[in-house]
């Protein structure tokens, strides 16, 4: 549920921002101008951050220094990543020296090395557990061993199940498309997800930090938002990563955010951020047969079958709230149509137009 007053700033309504990586600070290594000046600062107004990463291609110590490279003053003790996590699951699992397959890349088997566990390549070694995390390099070879492990009666950790990976190309396989390999060869699912849409990382943060109104931001809906969703917390989507408008509209409610904007400035200035939570109400429509409108922030939206008609005035993305409150009501919308020429250069602005 959403504590944010009317007018406000969004980031004033909490006591710690945890972000996602990928998507929402930068794109594969390349700096989202827009985040990093945001996250400039919050670290100047004093206020506690962290990030919760689902990549567990580095450490942490390594995310703070490509971090630190791009003009943000991180700490190692700051990063969450997946990779940590699921070392310090089998660490927990099994007696110090285990052998565990590793397919991953090599800071997966650091960690896996710095829990006191020894990271193994090969069915021969006879792994008690298998741990599947992102790298460019793995190969067939890789995951053939790994079936071959868990077929064996090795247990099965995924670091994340990530379908894709943002990039500045477009969204490429991530780790959940790896996972899918071996899912369709041993016809079975990992044993364990550590990382997002698991609530472990987010609840991690807000224990370290000592908060008790966290605020996460993400790009995806699968990952960062359902995870808040499941640890109980507001969250806040950005347009910056994988996540499109047409995706957000058919959100499920297990992945729905509280609020939206196109990028982290909607942490400062109210009128780049729309409140999903507090401003869609929904109502009989004056005309058709069993239609209804929804009203936010000067725009309206008109339901009538699968057609919804955007009409008004407003910023795009005021747009974007009101057609979520018409799909989110249980609306079956698969066409968007406006009444004038600003609601259809709204619709083009989020990809909506036929």
């Amino acid at each position: 549920m959403s504590v944010l007053a009317p007018g406000s700033r969004l980031v004033d309504a909490y006591d710690l921002v945890i972000f996602d990586l990928d998507g929402v600070i930068y794109l594969v290594d390349r700096p989202i101008e827009t985040a990093v000046a945001a996250v400039g600062r919050l670290h100047a107004e004093g206020k506690p951050l962290a990030y919760a990463t689902n990549n567990a291609s580095r450490r942490a110590a390594e995310v703070a220094a490509l971090l630190s490279g791009m003009g943000l003053a991180v700490g190692p003790h700051e990063v969450l990543t997946s990779a940590a996590a699921a070392a310090g699951l089998l660490a927990n699992r099994f007696p110090a020296d285990s052998p565990v397959l590793v397919v991953g890349a090599e800071a997966l088997r650091a960690e896996v090395r710095a829990v006191g566990l020894r990271p193994v390549t090969r069915l021969e070694d006879g792994p008690v557990a298998v741990v599947q995390g992102y790298a460019a390099e793995i190969c067939w070879a890789d995951l053939a061993e790994a079936a071959l492990a868990v077929r064996a009666g090795a247990e099965w950790f995924a670091t994340n199940t990530d379908r894709t990976l943002p990039t500045a190309r477009g969204p490429v396989p991530g780790n959940g498309s790896l996972v899918a390999v071996l899912r369709t060869a041993l016809e079975r699912e990992p044993d364990v997800v550590v990382g997002k849409p698991a609530p472990a990382l987010f609840t991690a943060a807000a224990r370290q930090a000592g908060a008790t109104r966290p605020l996460t931001v993400g790009d995806r809906l699968d990952t960062d938002i359902e995870g808040a969703v499941r640890a109980g917390l507001d969250s806040l989507l950005v347009l910056t990563g994988v996540t499109r408008p047409a995706e957000l509209l058919q959100a499920p409610a297990s992945a729905r955010p509280t609020y939206v904007a196109n990028d982290l400035g909607g942490l400062f200035d109210p009128a780049q951020v729309v409140n999903l939570s507090a401003h869609l109400p929904v109502g009989p429509g004056p005309t058709g047969s069993g239609a209804t409108t929804t009203a936010a922030s000067g725009w309206q939206v008109s339901v009538d079958g699968a057609t919804a008609l955007l009409a008004g005035s407003g910023s795009s993305l005021d747009a974007l709230g009101a057609l979520c409150g018409a799909t989110w009501s249980g609306q079956s919308i698969s066409v968007f149509e406006a009444e004038s020429d600003l609601a259809r250069s709204a619709l083009r602005d989020l990809d909506l137009l036929r």
